[in-house]
């Protein structure tokens, strides 16, 4: 009678005991483990799960977002639960699944049109944490909706629906409610973190069930505040010897620190400084000013009839010549940009006006994730249903209507939850001399002076620790998505930092 209660109380709390042994049970929903995927042989690291979500309705008029989840190769039960999303506005989390710190490594076919080849990825950020890959908003990758309106949204209904979506996701995996709950993403994401992290703050402390055990959250070259991001460039590319010191005295002098919202009418000395610095950084990668940009021979046709698109937009992919496969793209993507409802407006028009953002290219993610076996075996919906994946789509209609996020920063950290913003050192697109510049504007006082962290007994980086459970950390030799360039780096600071260790 004993045991047969035990066993009854352990069936109610998640688990089992078994040959004396506790053995973690998962709840997961019908249907949604992955048993095998295309182009990968073997046993998974881990357990994987994947599915929709639908959060404001039935499947055919609400916001489907698809989820893909890896549970923790080390100890699901215990290690943290990170939400990882990509930016844009309009690009899929499945960026950082295929080509940051996702479980596999994906190896472009010698043949074309046949898929990758996955070999497991010795830097996944699945060694140390649970992690969900989160479409959003719907309409970007492979999360959708049947009523095209639903795509119209912006930074406070994306928090919302995002938030909405966790809740539900935690009531179909409530085994994981326990653990450490930390939201993470990049570029973009910058908003989506803070605005996403505030809504679930706000549910915790108005006792919305189920209660999320939040504990803080990650950005990386994140977008924050449209002045401070905008007057970084300048000092970064005089800082990285991409311009002269006399020019940049030139552009200092006439436009008196004030390089984001100099006047585009021609006239003035502002402007035609502005205009040298165009030319002196034209034809740079601007996600990694290391690296090479790619020309998809295939570009320039499909560029055509898109005269309603902003100049950066027409100009992808007009480049020189191919890298090797690894290398992404933001497919339609751009630096920091404002959607409209009359077109898209970069909010560096420095950068708009070169053509920058046609650098890497997409193919093996596209070529995968069109399949159809490989949507079936990750439970997504055909291409009839939820349209072509796309690294990053401009079928939503978005708004930045949440303003500053330097607010946002601020009530979060002064809550206590901790936060970490990297940034990769080598990126033009939200360089990390904006980064620097708004947490040193929190006025917080300073714990941790600057300094070099090491990873494999070399330095990767610096960092600045702040009161409030805040760092800001560099990564040395990174792009724009730092676990693509420096994975081995970006695992070590990543788990460190979850573990509440040092870096």
């Amino acid at each position: 009678m004993a045991n047969h209660k035990l066993l009854v109380d352990c069936a109610l709390s998640l688990c089992m005991l078994l040959f004396g042994r506790w053995i973690f049970v998962e709840a997961a929903p019908p249907g949604s483990l992955i048993t095998q995927l295309p182009g990968f042989e073997g046993n998974f690291p881990s357990k994987h799960y994947s599915g929709y979500i639908s959060i404001d309705g039935n499947y055919e008029s609400g916001k489907n977002l698809f989820y893909y989840f890896v549970s923790s190769e080390r100890n699901p039960r215990k290690d943290p639960v990170v939400l990882w999303l990509n930016g844009g506005p309009g690009c899929s989390s499945f960026d950082g699944f295929v080509y940051e710190h996702g479980p596999f490594n994906f190896e472009a076919p010698k043949t074309k049109g046949n898929l990758p080849t996955l070999h497991t990825n010795p830097y996944s950020w699945s060694k140390v944490s649970n992690i969900i890959y989160l479409d959003s908003p719907a309409g970007v990758g492979l999360s959708y909706s049947k009523n095209s309106s639903k795509y119209v949204t912006g930074d406070l209904q994306t928090a919302s629906d995002n938030h909405a979506f966790l809740l539900k996701w935690f009531q179909q995996f409530p085994e994981f409610l326990a653990n450490p709950f930390y939201i993470s993403g990049e570029s973009y994401a910058g908003v989506y973190v803070p605005t996403l992290a505030f809504e679930v703050v706000k549910g915790i402390r108005s006792g919305t069930k189920p209660v999320i055990n939040f504990k803080g959250y990650m950005v990386g070259n994140g977008v924050t505040d449209e002045i401070i991001d905008g007057n970084a460039l300048i000092p970064f590319v005089h800082g990285m010897g991409l311009i002269s010191d006399s020019l940049y005295e030139e552009v200092e002098a006439s436009c008196k620190g004030n390089y984001y919202s100099y006047s585009e009418d021609g006239d003035g000395i502002c402007y035609k400084d502005i205009e040298k610095v165009d030319r002196a950084i034209d034809g740079l990668n601007v996600y990694n000013i290391l690296e090479p940009c790619y020309h998809d021979p295939d570009a320039a046709t499909s560029a055509k009839g898109t005269a309603s698109l902003p100049p950066s937009f027409q100009q992808l992919g007009v480049t020189e010549r191919p890298l090797k496969v690894r290398k992404r793209m933001f497919g339609r993507a751009w630096p920091f940009r404002a959607p409209v409802k009359d077109g898209l407006v970069t909010l560096w028009p420095q950068l708009a006006k070169t053509g920058h953002v046609n650098c890497v290219s997409d193919e093996v993610a596209s070529s995968w994730l069109n399949n159809g076996e490989v949507r079936k075996a990750i439970h997504a919906e055909r291409e009839s249903v939820a349209g072509s994946w796309e690294l990053c789509t401009i079928r939503i209609e978005y708004d930045h209507n949440a303003g500053s996020m330097i607010p946002y920063h601020k009530n979060l950290t002064m809550m206590g939850y901790r936060a970490i913003i990297f940034s990769g050192d080598h990126d033009m697109c939200v360089p990390f001399t904006g980064s620097e510049a708004w947490t040193r504007s929190l006025g917080y006082k300073i714990m941790d002076e600057w300094r070099p962290w090491s990873s494999n007994n070399q330095v990767a980086g610096y960092l600045q620790g702040y009161e409030n459970n805040l760092i800001f950390l560099t990564v040395k030799g990174a792009g724009h998505t730092v676990p693509e360039y420096k994975p081995l780096e970006a695992l070590e600071f990543y788990s460190r930092w979850l573990e509440g260790k040092p870096i």
